[in-house]
């Protein structure tokens, strides 16, 4: 839970790195508040909650995989590559679930 609070601390930070855990840890929780309020505007008859929680949650979503990419030295902008139908997913996919590099490129390795 605490990664996914950081991401509203730093929800517009788009500099610095994050490691595979907080990703990740950020993803889970993400997807697991989608579901519920899924199932709430289910149950209720409508998708606004769910629809405002999407939007509220984009630029977050954005810097922390721009922070996760910056991680395995690859620009933030790498995110566009899941444009391209199915492959370019894929591609994003595997990139933000590689192992951190130790280069300097986009600031010292976190430690967490």
């Amino acid at each position: 839970m605490e990664h996914f609070l950081d991401a509203f601390r730093n929800y517009a930070n788009f500099n610095g790195r994050a490691t595979r855990q907080q990703y990740w840890m950020f993803i889970l929780f993400y997807i697991i508040f989608y579901i519920v309020l899924s199932v709430i505007d289910g149950i209720i008859g409508t998708f606004l909650l769910s629809s405002i929680f999407s939007l509220v949650m984009l630029v977050p979503s954005i810097a922390y995989a721009t922070r996760r990419l910056h991680d395995t030295d690859r620009s933030g902008w790498w995110q566009l590559i899941a444009l391209i139908p199915i492959i370019g997913t894929i591609v994003l996919i595997v990139f933000l679930a590689q192992k951190s590099s130790d280069g300097q490129k986009f600031g010292a390795p976190v430690n967490a």
